[in-house]
């Protein structure tokens, strides 16, 4: 596999990846494991089997020998090389995070009454695409689970590239994770993509509760219909509406969007 060890103290030893292709190239021929075919996707991580083979680096990064990256924290906020793999600028990149800063900004001055600067820990992008919803709250005692969708582009190496976590999912299906995980889910236009998936609402709404914290948070971006389907099930999930708002902006895109806030009750309090 061309690793080296950097360094090794008694039963602990640190091993380095190459920066090229170059050793790869250079091993004897049969040596396994072997290099994955030319058109293998290394970006393809949907229900896809494991193969036994060395993902080679691109053309790119071998001869730029490096990801070329921005050190830490820069990163977070400059446009990573690989952002041209979706045909996106440097532009597009920064109005993404312009426009996020904006939401998320509105977000909080929304949920101010309830939350303090402590309140939230664990948050969900349910609909990440390029992150910049978690770079937003960079200055927020967070961290940041993104979720990107399986069915679209796979911006997930762009979300690495900024120094964030995250994973591909469907959310027709159940999440990987532990119940009452979360202290707040961000669901960006999440419900109208599983309605055109022809996946179920309900579920969705379902396995949300699942994954909150009780006196956890969700914000809703979506269509105005989605909050009032969302409004049918309130009492039934023991959730309770905290704010509702006009999405901010002025865009076209933003026409017939709602920001809808509710907070999932403590069980308890509804039996008293």
């Amino acid at each position: 596999m061309c690793w080296k060890i950097a360094a090794k103290r008694n039963q602990t030893v640190i091993w380095v990846k190459p920066l090229t292709n170059d050793c790869y190239m250079e091993r004897a021929p049969g040596t396994q494991p072997s290099l994955c075919r030319s058109d293998d996707d290394p970006d393809a991580v949907w229900n896809v089997k494991m193969e036994a083979c060395i993902t080679p680096y691109s053309d790119q990064n071998h001869r730029a020998k490096g990801s070329g990256l921005a050190p830490w924290p820069a990163r977070l906020t400059s446009p990573p090389p690989r952002l041209g793999d979706f045909r996106y600028s440097n532009d597009v990149f920064e109005k993404d995070m312009e426009v996020w800063q904006q939401r998320v900004d509105s977000y909080w001055n929304l949920l101010s009454p309830k939350i303090n600067s402590d309140t939230l820990r664990n948050v969900m992008d349910m609909k990440a695409n390029l992150g910049s919803f978690a770079a937003a709250l960079k200055n927020k005692d967070v961290w940041v689970m993104n979720v990107v969708p399986e069915d679209g582009p796979n911006t997930l190496k762009i979300i690495y590239d900024r120094g964030l976590i995250g994973t591909v999912h469907s959310w027709c299906e159940a999440f990987s994770t532990y119940p009452r995980t979360y202290d707040l889910l961000h669901a960006w236009t999440l419900f109208s993509d599983i309605e055109r998936k022809g996946c179920s609402g309900v579920d969705l709404l379902i396995e949300m509760d699942r994954i909150l914290r009780p006196k956890g948070f969700v914000i809703v971006r979506d269509k105005r219909k989605v909050v009032e389907f969302i409004n049918k099930y309130m009492k039934a999930l023991h959730w309770e509406a905290v704010a509702t708002a006009d999405a901010e902006g002025g865009s076209e895109q933003d026409d017939d969007v709602s920001v809808y806030c509710p907070e999932k009750d403590l069980a308890y309090k509804r039996e008293l």
